[in-house]
């Protein structure tokens, strides 16, 4: 066991996660204003590069799921998924979007009515509200699933198909081998990985922290401030460190199928006792103006029109996603081995991005309906403190007590099942890409998780090392690159090694034929 924690993976990446805390707790301003200040010109310069990569990776995908390798399974020829398809959706979920999409549902939506994208119409309009809607339902849906995508179909080809550690290094070992330093650039490459999923993650707990102290406040009219997020945040450590000691059978996956089901009860109610035919309206209107407009949208770099809007939203989310990439495509291959490429993209790149529309168009509908028809302040509330907006719409609903409650209690498993996710494949990137890794590793990374968001909370760092994070998205969008090419090389030389097997078998196959027609002769 003491060796596990002497692996150069594990004692390089904690040494340069504790050098990063340090300065952003050190010195919170200056690290916030240097770190904000590249991000600010990171997305702005290179934002054309992010909005023609995430698109890129959705071709990919989409080809991929279509082409002759969309049969190929995530492990052996006769393997079968590991989770139910209710299970898998749910844990994927859990990992994705977390608490992001219950943050955002309420106040991405009013933000877009105040200040609509690129300034295409007068905020606080009827057009505005139809656009807020719209782009809303783009930052959330298939794009924003891309980068992760892509990570977990790579990682999952080689963990399970090829029967290799899940880690970056090996899947661009074809790059590396023979060159000069080529496992020292490995090993970087794996602290890279590491080093972006802890801090994002740690940063994206500070921040659910913030979010459910804001929602003690508005409900029960508890203090916002360091105390009681001390105890929320010690009450979440015990509780995905108990998760974390269960299993990933039993602890995440049990979690996120509650939180799953919680979520649409919470749906439903708003759908029932909200304005009812007015979301179902904005869900069927959103859903086609989405698709009409998916290209368009894709590929609006602001060459002409820039507002900055982008650069604080689209773009943003984009850098986010490439850089939690590691973390949410390993995990998502972990828990996807015995699917087929196609079935895994149905999966990954449609049905929780359709969630998360649906998600939007319930909480965002009914909230610009309220705003619009009944002056009901949501916009104010949410330029004053967005931590409440989703609170100051259940106040608006019949049993708003009871769905305050259900509300945090979501947010708090969502962040219970990141946290517990990211100890775990943490864990995973530190032990040579084992798919078991050790129960005191995991928690290990769980207990640092953990210190890192409290010393982050108190110090009032969590903006800068947030901004930190995203700044991780350009390196890797370029390993990305390289993986894709990867992938590409492994799935013909796969097909091509299984067509050659049947070949020896059957004299009568030819060579140019499909892995399906070449398998209808085997049977």
């Amino acid at each position: 066991m003491t060796g596990a924690f002497r692996q150069p993976v594990f004692v390089v990446s904690v040494a340069v996660i504790s050098v990063l805390v340090l300065a952003g707790a050190v010195f919170p301003d200056a690290f916030r204003v240097a770190s904000e200040g590249a991000l600010g010109w990171m997305t702005s310069t290179l934002g054309w590069f992010y909005l023609a990569s995430v698109f890129g990776f959705v071709a990919v995908l989409v080809y991929l799921a279509c082409s002759r390798y969309g049969g190929i399974r995530l492990g052996a020829p006769d393997s079968v998924p590991e989770f139910s398809y209710y299970a898998w959706i749910s844990m994927l979920l859990a990992a994705g979007f977390g608490i992001g999409l219950v943050f955002y549902g309420v106040a991405e939506p009013m933000s877009h009515y105040l200040t609509p994208p690129y300034a295409m119409v007068e905020g606080g309009t009827t057009e505005a509200a139809r656009l807020s809607i719209q782009y809303s339902f783009f930052n959330w849906g298939v794009s924003q699933w891309a980068a992760f995508s892509i990570v977990g179909l790579i990682i999952g080809f080689y963990q399970f198909r090829k029967q290799r550690p899940g880690l970056v290094s090996v899947v661009l070992e074809p790059m590396t081998r023979g060159r000069a330093g080529g496992a020292h650039l490995g090993g970087a490459l794996d602290v890279f990985a590491v080093v972006a999923t802890v801090v994002g993650v740690a940063t994206s707990l500070g921040l659910g922290v913030l979010q459910i102290n804001g929602g003690l406040n508005a409900v029960f009219g508890f203090p916002e401030g360091f105390t009681w997020q001390v105890i929320i945040l010690g009450v979440m450590f015990a509780a995905y460190m108990i998760s974390a000691a269960t299993g990933l059978n039993r602890g995440i996956r049990i979690l996120s199928s509650i939180n799953l089901t919680l979520a649409l009860a919470l749906m439903v109610f708003v759908i029932v006792f909200g304005p009812t035919v007015v979301i179902l309206q904005t869900i069927v209107q959103g859903i086609g103006d989405y698709i009409q407009n998916f290209l368009a949208m894709s590929l609006t770099a602001g060459a002409y029109d820039d507002t900055g809007w982008a650069s604080g939203w689209t773009i943003f989310y984009w850098a986010w996603v490439i850089a939690w990439s590691p973390f949410v495509g390993t995990f998502v291959a972990r828990i996807s081995r015995g699917r087929t490429i196609r079935e895994y993209v149905f999966g990954v790149l449609v049905v929780p991005p359709l969630i998360a529309c649906v998600w939007m168009g319930v909480f965002g509908g009914a909230g610009l309906h309220m705003e619009m028809t009944q002056g009901a302040g949501l916009a104010a509330a949410v330029e004053q403190n967005i931590t409440v907006a989703l609170f100051r719409l259940f106040e608006l609903l019949p049993l708003s007590t009871i769905l305050s409650i259900l509300g945090m209690v979501l947010i708090f498993i969502f962040l219970i099942t990141s946290a517990d996710s990211a100890s775990y494949i943490v864990a995973q990137m530190t032990d040579r890409g084992s798919i078991n890794p050790p129960l005191a590793k995991r928690l290990t990374w769980g207990a640092l998780l953990a210190a890192i968001c409290l010393t982050l909370i108190a110090t009032g760092g969590l903006q800068g090392l947030q901004a930190g994070a995203v700044l991780a998205a350009l390196p890797f969008t370029f390993i990305l690159y390289a993986m894709v090419w990867t992938l590409f090389r492994e799935l013909a030389a796969d097909r091509r090694a299984a067509l050659e097997a049947l070949y020896r078998k059957h004299d009568r196959t030819p060579v140019a034929a499909t892995i399906e027609e070449a398998r209808k002769l085997d049977k």
